[in-house]
């Protein structure tokens, strides 16, 4: 058969499949039976895409089997040849949106995880538009050789790439011992070839958050992932129709398949690589992602995908911090003559030198030098310092400050990991990721208790003091420049945040300390001074210096920003954020839910449905997406009357902002406690309980201006 002629044929045979399916589920469960997939606001998202259509039920979802009937049109036409494998994708997802009708866990029994929810796409956005993620692999079938399999993820692994895996191919890597999970940044999906839809609706869901495509836009949606989701497909093994039909739908969305078998080669699109030992770099090139290699002179892999790693208690052998020890660290700008380049000094036992499990306190000092250092970079160095001993492979990081807990795995000890390894990675890391300010690095690793707790008392508590009383003067008024932050745009074109003093980035990484060094370090980067000119609104916060920066950088998507108002031209959300507020007229206030939420709010929908409506760089007063340190600033809803009008909050979020947002409320308004009056989940989720709650602890916001 053609080339042609195998995708039709595989086209149909999942539209045969499909239909059959949704046949026995309607003859089992009824039309009106219920069909979602978990943890998402986009319905069968990839239906909804293409469509505009939201499928709710199975009666509905045997409509949607007409949108397949009318992509496969066989004719000898390479276009159309594209058409009929997105219909073999609508199949496929059909197919698996049935599995999730009838049972609540479909993939309980199987390696996989099945569908992926929007939380954890979001939770990725961060790293994959930074380039911590530089692509997205997805491998199909069964190897000939599980060996040389192992090798091709360990290699992904390694470069940062996320890894879905689809087949067979999932049992073959963790027999080769591949370390998988979402932790691992390889992702066993489901063994199944219907399942590499749930790869497929990730690449579509990043075009839905963070790039504001509108559903039915079939063509935005496949210029969209082919631009800007850096992903390919890998396929090991013979090649059925079905298969092939899936090739052509990955195509189609601009993903380019490599096979390991002969097949008929178009140039970028489907290629034939037999040697495994080229898979990668055949694979990276037909992508074109650039992967920065990070050589350091340590015995265990470094990579960002290893940056979720968790040490448990039966493989640890050694741990720093927690209930058992002290641990801090600090990084220290020194004058050059203070510092010898590359020294690296341990003062205390390693841990070969007692027996499993090792238990001891630790201090990492590192002291750096450079012309263009300043001392309001020491904590955005510091801060760096918990992703790069986190991305040594057995090792865990968690916290900073004098509140760090570390864990080093038997697995990296018996590969002969120890302190002063820690200490090359800590060096060559400040290097290279910051060699723009320094010029000269120092690691001190301190394991004796004396000195560990001598030396918190003497150096790290009054540095952090210090800082604790630098940031707190650091205000919007007491600077004369705010910054742009335009890393997202890289999924998000139109959205651009405006950091300052008071208003960190929605993501949360990126303070105004952060954009500043930022700038320093890479002066074309994504993060630009804007000049505190012409000010129009200071309660509403509008400069119009700060609206023509946003005009140019959002390419004229946007030309108007307040940055202190949720009502009036709030700033735009990517899709990364921390937590979304959204107004409740009915309350007079607003609910402020963060992503790690999967509960219905007050207003009536999840974090997923508010996200659907307010990220991608659109403007939608009302609801704003921010990080989680702006809800306590004194900047956050100004223009309406500030954090009095916040009502209600998951707990957990409550519990974490706590300390900082009683502060805030006691300073501005004379008011103690003020996290205790804010409603959460474990009191009421509809208006009604909540108003009652609020009216019980005489909440400010029932007494101020109608916001609406």
């Amino acid at each position: 058969m053609s080339l042609f002629e195998i995708i039709y044929t595989g086209s149909n045979a999942a539209l045969g499949l499909a239909q059959q399916t949704v046949a026995d589920a309607i003859k089992e469960k009824g039309k009106d039976h219920k069909v979602a997939f978990p943890g998402t606001a986009y319905s069968l998202p990839v239906i909804y895409a293409a469509t505009g259509i939201k499928i709710a039920t199975l009666g509905e979802l045997e409509g949607a089997l007409g949108v397949v009937k009318s992509l496969i049109v066989e004719e000898e036409d390479m276009g159309k040849a594209l058409n009929a494998g997105l219909a073999t994708a609508v199949s496929a997802e059909i197919i698996e949106g049935v599995r999730y009708a009838l049972s609540e866990d479909p993939y309980k029994n199987e390696t996989g995880i099945g569908f992926v929810p929007d939380s954890i796409i979001r939770s990725l956005g961060v790293p994959l538009v930074t380039g911590d993620i530089p692509g997205i692999a997805v491998i199909i079938g069964e190897s000939s050789d599980k060996d040389s399999l192992g090798t091709i993820v360990k290699d992904y692994q390694s470069k940062g790439l996320l890894t879905f895996l689809v087949g067979n191919v999932i049992d073959q890597v963790v027999e080769a011992e591949v370390k998988v999970g979402l932790e691992f940044r390889v992702i066993p999906l489901g063994n199944q070839i219907t399942s590499v839809i749930h790869v497929v609706s990730v690449a579509v869901r990043a075009a839905l958050i963070f790039g504001a495509l509108k559903p039915g836009d079939l063509s935005g949606l496949l210029n969209y992932t082919k631009e800007r989701v850096p992903a390919f497909i890998n396929t090991f093994g013979p090649l059925n129709e079905v298969v092939v039909s899936c090739g052509a739908g990955a195509i189609a969305l601009g993903f380019p398949v490599i096979a390991d078998t002969d097949v008929p080669e178009v140039p970028g699109a489907l290629l034939s690589q037999k040697d495994h030992n080229e898979t990668v770099r055949t694979s990276l090139e037909a992508r074109n992602i650039k992967i920065k290699i990070k050589e350091l002179p340590i015995p265990v892999s470094y990579a960002s995908a290893f940056e979720g790693e968790r040490i448990r208690k039966d493989t640890l052998y050694a741990e720093f911090g927690s209930k058992r020890s002290k641990a801090w660290e600090i990084v220290r700008m020194k004058e050059a003559s203070e510092i010898q380049d590359h020294k690296i000094e341990i003062i205390g036992p390693d841990i070969d030198s007692m027996d499993e499990p090792v238990y001891l306190p630790l201090a990492i000092i590192v002291d750096v030098a450079g012309k263009n250092m300043e001392e309001d970079f020491e904590p955005v160095l510091e801060r760096r310092l918990h992703y790069f001993i986190n991305y040594i492979e057995g090792v865990m990081h968690i916290g900073q400050r004098n509140i760090v807990w570390i864990r080093i795995g038997k697995e990296a000890f018996n590969k002969g990991l120890r302190l002063n390894h820690i200490g090359e990675v800590l060096y060559a890391m400040m290097h290279d990721d910051f060699g723009s300010v320094v010029d000269k690095c120092q690691v001190t690793i301190i394991t004796d208790k004396e000195k560990v707790e001598e030396l918190e008392k003497e150096i790290a508590l009054p540095k952090y003091r210090l800082r604790d009383e630098r940031i707190a003067s650091l205000t919007d008024e007491s600077v004369d420049t705010f910054y742009s932050c335009a890393m997202c745009q890289s999924f998000a074109p139109a959205h651009v945040c405006v950091v300052t003093p008071e208003r960190l980035g929605l993501c949360g990484a990126v303070s105004w300390l952060d954009a500043k060094a930022t700038k320093e370090l890479n002066p074309t980067g994504a993060c630009q001074p804007i000049a505190k000119e012409g000010v129009e609104d200071e309660h509403k916060g509008i400069w119009s210096k700060v609206n023509e920066t946003v005009d140019t950088l959002s390419r004229g998507a946007v030309d108007r920003v307040s940055l202190y108002s949720i009502l009036e031209d709030p700033m735009t959300s990517c899709g990364c954020f921390e937590c979304i507020c959204g107004i409740v007229p009915e309350a007079n206030g607003v609910v402020i839910v963060n992503r790690e939420y999967d509960g219905i709010t007050p207003v009536g929908m999840t974090f997923g449905e508010l996200a659907s409506m307010t990220g991608g760089g659109v403007q939608t007063p009302g609801f704003m997406g921010h990080g989680r340190h702006f809800i306590s600033s004194k900047k956050f809803l100004k223009a309406e009357g500030g954090i009095e009008r916040i009502v209600w909050m998951p707990s957990e979020l409550k519990k974490d902002i706590a300390d900082r947002l009683n502060l805030t409320a006691k300073e501005l308004y004379g008011i103690d406690n003020f996290t205790d009056m804010i409603c959460d989940e474990t009191i009421a989720t509809d208006i009604e309980g909540v108003v009652s709650f609020l009216t019980d602890k005489g909440h400010p916001a029932l007494d101020k201006d109608p916001l609406m």
